[in-house]
């Protein structure tokens, strides 16, 4: 790998970092942030609903976000939002305020995410699956270390400056993004050389993104919930914050193992039953004995759906080698999939308001992880070609 090639990775890194942070704080510190704003437990579950469903909604625009921004210019203005929306909540904390800026962190990571991997696929061309790897491996990471801090920065800042100090890292982003990517444009082929592809016609792009928003789903469930939980049976603020760090953290392993390992499995079904199959049993741990086996829960759901995320989105980006048509793809899968996983924070908050405690939304999640590992048999190697072929 050249110089150049190494520091447009790093700066691809060091944006990913910043995609989940402003979503993964929140938990440790959710119900401060409910008795300071009067937010519900269902309101509190939309400051994680309503940035993943806007990350849906602007995904399924990225062939038109590609064609008047460009990729480089696009991601540049979704790293600014973040930074913008991370900084305002320093200074509005209320209700209103909060969800204002849920809003703007959901359309800044939408254009980040519905750009960022078509502009891979350009640059990197067949080692794509690796460079996605390290990507969702970042993103993991930036979750694991938001989560880890934020019981601890509340203690010295209070929760509204632990909210905005993801600022900073968003800042240090946009400078390398724009240091490494002057002139990167011009590398990538237009997309309007080619009609585009209507994926609204395919099973199979039905099919991945039901995956995706699913298997997303479980993970947003977690992020936004998981702290909530223990501390609703007992469990200190702290703890909490560490469970879940210790979650992420375990998803970012095994973000690096699926780095390691795509490359020597085409057909990417072994990798996705092992990581289901992890998430079942730490489900089934979540349900049965969340207090006394925590740790094997939280390994055994970072195991999976820390392989689970970047294993989707790599499927997806399998199936089409031209790099636009596969970027227009991920971004079809993404944009229908994160609007179905942003309903399962949605739906826990309800659960939580009307059962008073999480344990039926693990059920929920449990049953709905079993349906797509049904789903996973269908996608060999071999209907790739098949499934986007209009013969």
């Amino acid at each position: 790998m050249n110089v150049g090639r190494l520091w447009l990775t790093v700066a691809i890194l060091l944006v990913a970092i910043n995609l989940r942070p402003a979503m993964a704080a929140l938990g440790p510190l959710l119900d401060l942030i409910e008795h300071a704003t009067g937010l519900d437990a269902t309101g509190a579950g939309l400051l994680t609903t309503l940035p993943v469903f806007l990350m849906g909604v602007f995904a399924l625009l990225a062939r038109f976000l590609r064609k008047t921004l460009g990729e480089v210019n696009g991601v540049t203005f979704g790293v600014v939002l973040i930074m913008l929306a991370c900084a305002s909540r320093a200074y509005w904390g209320s209700s209103i305020g909060l969800l204002a800026s849920a809003a703007v962190v959901g359309l800044g990571i939408a254009l980040v995410q519905a750009l960022l991997p078509g502009f891979i696929k350009g640059q990197f061309g067949a080692t794509t699956g690796r460079v996605m790897g390290f990507y969702a491996t970042a993103i993991m990471g930036g979750a694991a270390i938001a989560a880890a801090s934020a019981a601890r920065l509340n203690e010295l800042l209070g929760w509204q400056y632990t909210l905005a100090v993801w600022a900073l890292p968003a800042l240090l982003a946009l400078i390398g993004w724009k240091a490494s990517t002057t002139g990167r444009e011009l590398a990538v082929a237009p997309a309007s050389q080619q009609a585009p592809m209507h994926f609204w016609r395919y099973r199979r792009a039905w099919s991945l993104m039901l995956f995706f928003g699913l298997s997303t789903g479980v993970y947003t469930l977690i992020l936004a919930w998981l702290p909530p939980f223990y501390i609703e049976l007992g469990q200190s603020r702290q703890l909490a914050g560490d469970l879940l760090a210790g979650l992420t953290l375990t998803e970012v392993i095994a973000g690096m193992l699926v780095v390691s390992l795509v490359g020597k499995y085409p057909d990417r079904r072994p990798l996705l039953l092992v990581a289901l199959g992890c998430t079942l049993l730490g489900l089934a741990i979540m349900i049965m004995s969340p207090v006394s086996l925590a740790l094997a829960a939280i390994v055994l759901l970072g195991l999976g759906v820390g392989a689970l995320f970047p294993l989707s989105l790599i499927l997806a980006m399998d199936h089409l080698e031209q790099p636009a048509f596969a970027g227009d793809l991920a971004a079809f899968v993404q944009g229908g999939g994160y609007m179905i996983a942003s309903l399962m924070p949605f739906l826990a908050g309800w659960v939580k308001r009307e059962f008073t405690n999480l344990s039926l939304a693990w059920v929920g999640v449990f049953v709905t992880v079993f349906a797509i590992t049904l789903l996973a048999f269908k996608f060999s190697p071999a209907s790739y070609r098949k499934a986007f072929s209009d013969e």
